[in-house]
């Protein structure tokens, strides 16, 4: 058997850097040595390198490789692990789908689609059971009439970046009085933004992926913040919120969420491992749409690690399909 060299792609050009390094060190740990010889590439905006023991090797762009002295390696498959651009959007899936390196995650056109939420909000429209929240896009060329907005929509309003990967420049907002401020913060982060209602219930997060041939809907998560939503402190700071796993839901409503999550991973033609991220709404318990994330965290305590486990799979052999679906077809 032939070891593959496998590119771990980490870093990327947002707040969320270390975030992915984290992510990388689970997912080299967790890559089977006696299958993959496993480099991880740090990727930044003003360098592309490997850090080897002796120094950094940097990356010949021109074919995706690393020269170690007059020798040079080539990858078999690259695991992109990097939340927000280049990663996320389906910038770097561009780049290796013209070099003909297979990769781990949704292509190009996925991947830009589900960065953009109100595009993807579009597509999942109409799938049976799910609901998404009324909301509005706008766009920091034109005027924003505080007045139109509040009259369009019902508060408490959540207002976020359209293109964010993470939850940095989210605001939620009670009145009209916080609205300037809010679209400010958005604007901050992004060219379009997202006014959209609030919605009222259970927070929960779900993987699904494709594990040979068949996608495979892992158990669901529940996320109890003591903030009033899941922000980015929520998020990467210990303690602030609880993560249940697996959720504590009737088994016929989990059945229903996999029917919804698995319509969703089809309709947007996903690759690979998403992490569908939704509200079950109080009283009715009805599904509402937040998002798709098409490069979920990989730290040992993240979500999809979490349910990894939770299903009975261990992590090596879950990464080590995530390749084997890919290149052995």
């Amino acid at each position: 058997m032939t070891i593959k060299n496998i590119a771990l792609i980490a870093g990327g050009y947002t707040g969320e850097y270390e975030v992915s390094i984290n992510s990388a060190k689970n997912i080299a740990a967790n890559l089977d040595p006696a299958k993959y010889s496993v480099y991880t590439i740090l990727i930044g905006r003003d360098r592309w390198y490997y850090g080897a023991e002796n120094g950094p090797v940097d990356v010949d762009k021109n074919d995706f490789s690393l020269t170690f002295d007059g020798e040079k390696v080539k990858f078999d498959f690259a695991f992109i692990t990097i939340h927000g651009t280049p990663g996320e959007d389906g910038k770097l899936q561009g780049y290796l789908d013209m070099l003909g390196i297979p990769y781990n995650t949704c292509d190009t056109t996925t991947s830009a689609i589900t960065m953009n939420k109100a595009f993807t909000k579009a597509i999942v429209e109409g799938i049976h059971g799910l609901h998404t929240a009324r909301s509005l896009r706008l766009f920091e060329r034109d005027m924003h009439d505080v007045a139109i907005v509040a009259a369009s929509l019902k508060f408490p309003l959540f207002i976020k970046p359209n293109n964010g990967g993470s939850s940095v420049g989210m605001s939620k907002v009670h009145n009209v009085a916080g609205l300037p401020e809010a679209l400010k913060k958005a604007f901050n982060e992004d060219s379009q933004i997202l006014v959209e209602e609030f919605i009222k219930g259970r927070e929960f997060s779900i993987g699904i992926a494709r594990l040979h041939g068949t996608l495979k809907v892992l158990p669901a998560s529940e996320i109890i913040s003591s903030k009033e939503f899941f922000d980015y402190e929520a998020k990467y700071s210990p303690g602030v919120s609880e993560e249940i796993t697996p959720a504590d839901l009737p088994p016929a409503k989990m059945e229903e969420i996999a029917e919804i999550v698995t319509e969703i991973y089809m309709r947007l033609n996903c690759k690979g491992m998403v992490r569908v991220d939704f509200i079950l709404l109080e009283g009715s318990n009805d599904f509402y749409f937040i998002e798709v994330n098409t490069t979920p965290g990989q730290s040992s305590a993240s979500l999809i690690p979490q349910q990894v486990r939770a299903a009975g799979m261990n992590l090596m052999e879950f990464y080590g399909e995530l390749i084997e679906g890919v290149i052995g077809h």
